[in-house]
């Protein structure tokens, strides 16, 4: 699967850049997203504005990893999910297990306030 990766401070926002996710490519998905919980900056921001399709096992497979990286003290936000994907996620009725945004912009918001509510509580 070909993904664009940009580093930020307190974030990696990670870009997908297939139309498409399938179940075929949710190994290459999990194996992209899955290094990052051993890195020192472990937060992800997935930007989903060139997926227009995800299949039932794909969008499950996102669910756990959003579970795993918050297991673990990191954020996980999937922002501009297009209505075709948001859809999807709706007729699994996942779409309230995963923390969206609309944009790239409020997600990185999300994140920071998350990480600031971390460091607060520890």
């Amino acid at each position: 699967m070909k993904v664009k990766i940009d580093t930020k401070e307190k974030f990696h926002v990670v870009t997908p850049l297939e139309s498409t996710i399938s179940a075929n490519m949710t190994d290459d998905f999990k194996n992209e997203v899955l290094p990052y919980l051993e890195k020192e900056i472990k937060n992800l921001i997935i930007n989903l504005s060139q997926v227009c399709e995800v299949d039932k096992k794909s969008a499950e497979i996102i669910v756990v990893l959003q579970k795993r990286f918050y297991d673990d003290n990191a954020s996980f936000v999937i922002c501009e999910m297009q209505k075709s994907v948001k859809k999807i996620f709706e007729q699994l009725k996942l779409l309230h297990d995963i923390n969206t945004a609309p944009t790239e912009s409020e997600a990185w918001d999300i994140v920071q306030m998350e990480e600031i509510e971390r460091e607060l509580l520890n």
